[in-house]
């Protein structure tokens, strides 16, 4: 059966339901990436955290969420999407009461690296949901629609979160958290119930050594590099202004206030959530894909550098938007992998790809704290360091990204 003749049970009258559960798990965790833009002030207040101990508290999450992606591409691949997605889920919640609860900054990372490990399968089980039940040729609008869906999670982490952290505290949108997620929970284990496929009893003959000899497999094919390369840096960028910066940026240089940079969180999240769908429709195909993520990358580098270089409140802002509609760009390197590597090993990629993406995140905003931290030791506003660091990063992802091996055209034509 071909990848674009999906089995019967996929119809979508099945599935989408169930991919909008799996996408409300994904929203969740979007809303936890996000929260140090908006905690970042608070918490930097009560605990006396540098801007380096602020970039490991938002670093926390990424390194835990992306160190297991292999494990939970082995699980989905060997125990299907519903399984590996309800048995990691409740560290989530834990995580999230014991940040509410923490007593100080140690307990506080601890509570992040749970989150981190609960929340590790939420978009690659989408991800691999849509691969398995939907045609090659819908992948990439299916996965935009699916990754808009998701950004819905930013918009609590914007005015709302703001408004409930400044009128009561920062645990008190932990909590809240902790209870949107044991709704997510109950949601999946109510709709989701995978379809089976066909060569599902073969894979779960597959034993945990052979899958995890797989995945490492993967790494030998060249052209695996430059993916890793570039998706190491582009959502990380995204992240670490979305998730880290644009709050304490907005309330440091321009003296706002936490509910208006909630407000700016607010409106850069709705632009992002157009940002996937717009580009998943436009997806050019595979013989100009990755020229079109190299030019996106550069787009994204100089309104990087804008934003370190201007000081105009709305001009940084503007900016800003510009960042989050961009980052549906992003969309197209899913593509770019599904077509790159044969179906055997799709699930094996996906888990390669999405690793990549949040170890870059975990090292982006550990760096870009460092930066921040040195640049105020010097007497220097950080902010524009930190924005200059992330440019370099990003046109230094793109020149690997290109001059790195790309993939057959023949397996690239094979899997369109």
């Amino acid at each position: 059966m071909s990848a674009d003749n999906p089995p019967k049970t996929s119809d979508t009258s099945v599935v989408w339901p169930m991919l909008l559960a799996l996408t409300a798990g994904f929203a969740l965790s979007n809303a936890y990436r996000t929260v140090a833009a908006i905690l970042g002030t608070p918490l930097s207040q009560e605990l006396g955290l540098s801007p380096q101990a602020l970039g490991i508290f938002a670093g926390s999450f990424h390194f835990m969420f992306g160190a297991m992606q292999l494990f939970m591409g082995i699980a989905i691949d060997l125990w299907g999407v519903r399984r590996t997605v309800l048995w990691a889920s409740p560290l989530a919640i834990a995580g999230a009461v014991l940040s509410a609860a923490s007593p100080n900054y140690g307990v506080l990372l601890i509570g992040q690296a749970m989150i981190g490990v609960g929340c590790a399968p939420a978009f690659l089980a989408c991800t691999v949901f849509i691969s398995r039940h939907f045609p090659a040729s819908q992948f990439a609008s299916v996965s935009g629609t699916a990754m808009s869906i998701g950004v819905l999670g930013m918009l609590f982490t914007g005015t709302p979160l703001a408004w409930l952290v400044q009128s009561t505290t920062w645990r008190v949108g932990f909590a809240v958290l902790a209870v949107m997620s044991v709704l997510a929970w109950l949601f999946i284990w109510r709709v989701v119930h995978e379809p089976a496929l066909p060569d599902e009893a073969n894979l779960r003959r597959e034993t945990i050594g052979q899958a995890i000899a797989r995945f490492g497999s993967l790494f030998m094919i060249p052209h695996t590099w430059g993916i890793v390369a570039l998706g190491f840096i582009g959502y990380a960028a995204f992240i670490s202004l979305r998730g880290l910066w644009l709050g304490p940026l907005l309330i440091s240089r321009y003296d706002f206030s936490l509910v208006q940079s909630g407000n700016v969180a607010l409106v850069l999240s709705l632009v992002a959530l157009c940002g996937p769908m717009v580009f998943g429709r436009i997806d050019p195909g595979p013989e100009t894909r990755r020229r079109w993520l190299v030019t996106c990358t550069l787009i994204f580098a100089a309104l990087f550098a804008f934003i370190g270089f201007s000081h105009n409140a709305w001009a940084n802002i503007a900016a800003a938007l510009a960042v989050g509609f961009f980052s549906g760009y992003l969309i197209l390197q899913y593509a770019d992998v599904r077509n790159a590597y044969p179906a055997a090993l799709t699930g094996r990629a996906m888990a390669a790809f999405t690793m990549a993406m949040f170890l870059g995140i975990a090292a982006m905003q550990w760096f870009t704290g460092l930066v921040a931290s040195m640049a105020q030791a010097r007497g220097l506003e950080p902010f524009g360091p930190v924005m200059f660091s992330i440019s370099a990063l990003l046109v230094l992802g793109a020149l690997a990204f290109t001059l790195l091996p790309s993939p057959p055209k023949t397996a690239t034509a094979l899997q369109s």
